[in-house]
């Protein structure tokens, strides 16, 4: 069972890339499901390494982080940093984004699955396609990948032209300054349209197709459960026949309406977004290299677009939070591939990805039904907004397929050069939230009415005044405390 532990948590692997780059402060990132185990792998570490390097062993410190700020799929960079470590340990499901401050190790874990039976499910399906297969698999089944191949040539050895297995990207990245650098393979997720190498990266998978091929003429065979991993191939290879071997049920899934019909709903939020006028930009991240650049460069589109921006970090976004601003009438929300689509269903406002805020706010752009999902993707891919705004050329109206009609983007520029910038802004935010908020009594508009002097977007929201849950109160003065009940729930004392 000990053997078993050591195994599925890389204990000896760890141990000797600590050894090797010579770290003494360790900081060990779990994700929720895992961090019951962690005071049994920091035992094991210790041990391991007192076993390995004697008893400078005991001169190496581990301090365990869970409960991130942003998704636990990314290096919490921040976290670490409080604490001086010298890298992260990364445990469970990864997206291997790179970072920009500290290396990072990653463990992907090694679920169970029956290589015999997924032979078995992949031949038959097989037998009924006449594509090339592309087995694409979850970081958590990479211990397996040697054993399928192998049972593969074994049980079909004339089809081993038919078959293509991608490489994990590497288990070790060190941290990137530049967005356009992607860990030891520098190459851009999903098609490399810009090349004719035709090589691919995608949730952290590395793959090569023969000169002449495109990934359209492949089967993408996914091995793994259906979640945030999956969802980046399908919607990334929208395109391509994708088949889903599910290992904890044993099956075979071939269905994927559910995913496809969410191209559909991001569609229809980015022409959403094209009426937009003021934006709040999400960060959701501060560990995926790249992510400053990215959000300057959200600000130059929207301010480009003639639209107003604001900047909000408030870790994992839910309709509570967002709702806080309801003058903002689209969020872009900038984090890892993996997190980036956000089901806004219930929000009061569409959250949408910078590939989906640039095809909204980027003039004369056009959705072809390719879909970048790393944000590292669309800086490397789309040209510079910048190159929009020196043009100095009026745009002629676009149709909005909301309002049924054409409309002018109005400038923000033009207004802050006639004078008309500070009034012209803050009266769209007074009445956006007026509209949103559904005031009632003269007490609201009186306060509103104070806002118009602010200034900036911080002295505005500086001004607004809380009111608690109670929207249709007109007392503003907190009333003291209730008792609630007290006893046992079968007889409480006042019953």
């Amino acid at each position: 069972m000990e053997m078993e532990f050591e195994s599925r948590y890389d204990i000896s692997r760890t141990v000797e890339f600590i050894i090797s780059k010579s770290f003494t402060r360790i900081a060990l990132q779990f994700p929720d499901e895992l961090l019951k185990e962690s005071t049994k792998v920091v035992r094991a570490l210790k041990s391991k390494l007192k076993e390995m390097n004697g008893e400078d062993g005991r001169e190496v410190r581990f301090f365990v982080m869970a409960d991130t700020t942003y998704g636990s799929c990314c290096v919490d960079e921040v976290g670490a940093l409080h604490i001086d470590s010298q890298c992260v340990v990364h445990y469970g499901q990864t997206c291997l984004s790179p970072t920009s401050v500290l290396p990072a190790f990653f463990v992907f874990g090694k679920a169970s699955i029956n290589v015999s039976s997924c032979v078995k499910h992949l031949l038959d399906h097989l037998s009924k396609s006449e594509k090339p297969v592309m087995i694409l698999y979850g970081l958590e089944y990479a211990h397996v990948i040697p054993s399928i191949q192998e049972e593969l040539r074994v049980s079909k050895p004339e089809s081993k032209s038919k078959f293509s297995v991608a490489n994990v990207l590497c288990s070790f990245i060190s941290p990137s300054k530049d967005p356009r650098e992607s860990m030891e393979h520098p190459v851009p997720s999903g098609e490399d349209s810009l090349s004719s190498s035709r090589s691919y990266t995608l949730g952290g998978l590395a793959w090569d197709l023969p000169e002449g091929s495109k990934i359209e003429d492949y089967l993408l065979f996914w091995i793994g459960s259906d979640n945030s991993a999956f969802a980046n191939v399908v919607l990334t290879f929208n395109g391509c026949d994708v088949v889903r071997y599910d290992a904890e049920e044993d099956s075979l899934v071939t269905e994927f309406t559910q995913q496809r019909r969410i191209l559909k709903r991001r569609y229809y939020l980015v022409e959403k977004a094209k009426d937009a006028n003021i934006i709040g930009i999400l960060v959701g991240t501060l560990g995926v290299a790249g992510y400053l650049h990215m959000i300057h460069r959200m600000q130059a589109l929207i301010s480009a677009a003639g639209k107003k921006s604001y900047i909000l970090a408030m870790g994992r976004p839910n309709p509570a939070k967002l709702a806080n601003f309801p003058e903002c009438d689209v969020f872009i929300y900038i984090s890892c591939a993996q997190t980036a689509l956000l089901d806004s269903k219930e929000f009061m406002a569409p959250v949408i990805t910078p590939f989906e805020a640039n095809l909204a706010f980027s003039r004369g752009s056009e959705w072809t039904g390719a879909y970048l999902m790393h944000f590292q993707d669309v800086i490397i891919n789309s040209s510079k907004p910048e190159s929009e705004a020196e043009s100095g050329s009026e745009e002629e109206p676009r149709f909005s397929f909301f309002q049924g009609g054409y409309v002018e983007d109005r400038n923000t520029n033009d207004e802050a050069e006639n004078g008309e910038e500070d009034t012209g802004e803050t009266m769209a935010l007074v009445q956006a939230a007026e509209k949103a908020l559904q005031l009632r009594g003269k007490d609201h508009h009186n306060q509103l009415a104070k806002q118009t002097a602010a200034k900036s977007g911080p002295e505005y929201f500086l001004n607004r005044a809380y009111r608690g849950l109670e929207l249709n109160s007109d007392n503003t003065t907190p009333e003291p405390f209730l008792v609630g009940r007290s006893g046992k729930a079968s007889g409480y004392k006042h019953e």
